[in-house]
């Protein structure tokens, strides 16, 4: 029983760690080939001398638990930041969670964070 109770706590465990480094895999590769795996970003940014920033963005509607309508509950975005460098080659992405829409960032900041490197 506790062999059982171990590898369901490892499977989930590991199920976790692969969803949150998605982006890990397209790091070194081309822009072209994430944009035809991914589509096309809602939005692309001029990263100054860096390159370019592309956004990936999903809304997320909650459910409302009181009763069960088709008006939608609260939202959120989840965003998916990817760095491309002059190159053309992914350097870095970033992920996050908003409650604004991909038409109100910022794009002076989003350059202006130096985050080309960071993941």
């Amino acid at each position: 029983m506790r062999n059982i109770i171990l590898l369901c706590v490892l499977v989930v465990l590991a199920s976790c760690a692969s969803s949150n480094n998605t982006g890990d895999k397209w790091v070194g590769k081309s822009k072209q080939n994430l944009i035809k795996s991914w589509g096309t970003p809602i939005r692309t940014f001029d990263n100054s001398t860096n390159g370019e920033i592309l956004v990936y963005a999903d809304q997320i509607y909650e459910k409302q638990k009181d009763h069960d309508s088709r008006i939608a509950g609260t939202a959120y975005w989840n965003y998916v930041y990817v760095y491309v460098d002059k190159a053309g080659k992914v350097v870095s992405y970033r992920n996050e969670k908003q409650n604004y829409g991909p038409q109100s960032i910022d794009s002076n900041k989003l350059a202006g964070m130096n985050l080309l490197t960071a993941k």
